[in-house]
């Protein structure tokens, strides 16, 4: 996050008359509460100050790199999750190899009819499947699959950093998103590399 020069100003004063109040912050810069409540509203949401009822202000010790990384830790799945895409067990190595074009995905999930999952297919997969076959619709997807326990999964509560840390160590494309349910593991979105890099990206834009 950038900060304007006066932003900045005020963060010195905090830092060395804290606590001290918005009244006596704006006699210091020779400006109206009014016109200093704005910066006082946006340093303290950032997190740059912490402000107490009949204290005053107080400055957090915490340095730009410190918030961003605080903020990326609070990050959840289900926030960023996106809509999973799915064949079922039954569909074949060529249903799957044109799903997997069409939707422009590294990895699809395998589903039974209640919708849980019962494995992943990756390009790997498909692509040791389809070499030197000529009956691809003649092939299941379930018997070429990845599955449980083999599968590495995340739930809608898990935070997102997380979940990078299980694409990066497993060194795979997609998570399913899962919700245990007593009929098995249903479904409920995907978290992918695009998915990280979309929320990094986002996140350090947000801060200029």
């Amino acid at each position: 996050m950038e900060l304007s020069k006066r932003q900045e100003q005020i963060i010195d004063i905090v830092k060395e008359n804290g606590p001290i109040t918005g009244e006596h912050i704006a006699e210091r810069l020779n400006l109206t509460r009014a016109t200093l409540r704005p910066d006082l509203s946006i340093l303290t949401m950032a997190g740059f100050l912490d402000a107490r009822p009949r204290v005053g202000y107080f400055y957090t010790g915490k340095t730009g790199t410190e918030l961003l990384t605080g903020k990326i830790k609070k990050f959840k799945v289900h926030e960023y999750q996106s809509v999973p895409i799915v064949v079922k067990e039954e569909a074949s190595v060529y249903d799957a190899i044109s799903t997997m074009f069409l939707e422009d995905v590294g990895t699809l999930f395998v589903v039974d009819t209640h919708s849980n999952l019962t494995g992943v297919l990756s390009r790997k997969d498909l692509l040791r499947a389809s070499i030197g076959n000529q009956e691809l619709d003649a092939i299941p997807v379930h018997i070429i699959m990845t599955r449980m326990p083999n599968i590495t999964v995340c739930h809608r509560d898990d935070l997102m950093i997380d979940a990078a840390k299980k694409l990066i160590d497993k060194q795979i494309d997609g998570l399913p998103v899962i919700k245990e349910t007593d009929a098995g593991n249903e479904i409920v979105g995907r978290i992918t590399k695009t998915t990280i890099t979309k929320v990094f990206v986002e996140l350090i834009m947000d801060e200029h």
